[in-house]
């Protein structure tokens, strides 16, 4: 490709070829090492960014970020999807419904239809631990703007 370039080589081709002695390449050579360095730094800022742009908010890709991030081994995050269970009201006898409530149960204001989570999250408690910011900031970069989510240890 285009960007891989050896400074060694290219600082030896440039060189007259009456120059060419072992001293003057390896003082040449010698020279060329910060560049040699600053382009190394270059490539590999290049290959971050490159799956920065290849990986998305889908779910597969944002679970591959996830466990080689931080779970290289043993790969165990995994999403789920968000709990959105429909609100039920008790209602007055003058407004002539059903008063009857069945079986009910109690959730969170935050896993009604509406306001909860999008999405959530499972990781290992000893991730949510040791990297819990890591963890946020990597979920925050790769989400959608508009979803929300739970971090919920496994």
């Amino acid at each position: 490709m285009w960007y891989e370039i050896n400074f060694n080589k290219l600082g030896v081709l440039m060189l007259p070829s009456f120059l060419r002695k072992p001293i003057l390449v390896a003082y040449l050579q010698s020279l060329l090492v910060p560049i040699g360095n600053l382009h190394y730094q270059w490539k590999q800022k290049r290959l971050t960014d490159w799956y920065k742009i290849n990986h998305t908010g889908q779910v597969c890709l944002l679970r591959k970020v996830l466990n080689d991030q931080l779970d290289v081994s043993e790969r165990r995050i995994y999403i789920g999807d968000g709990n959105s269970f429909a609100r039920k009201f008790i209602y007055t006898r003058a407004e002539h419904k059903p008063v009857f409530l069945g079986k009910m149960f109690i959730y969170r204001n935050s896993e009604y239809i509406g306001t909860g989570v999008d999405f959530i999250v499972y990781v290992p408690q000893a991730i949510i631990n040791m990297r819990w910011n890591e963890l946020n900031a990597l979920i925050n970069f790769y989400k959608l703007a508009s979803k929300r989510y739970q971090i919920r240890a496994i």
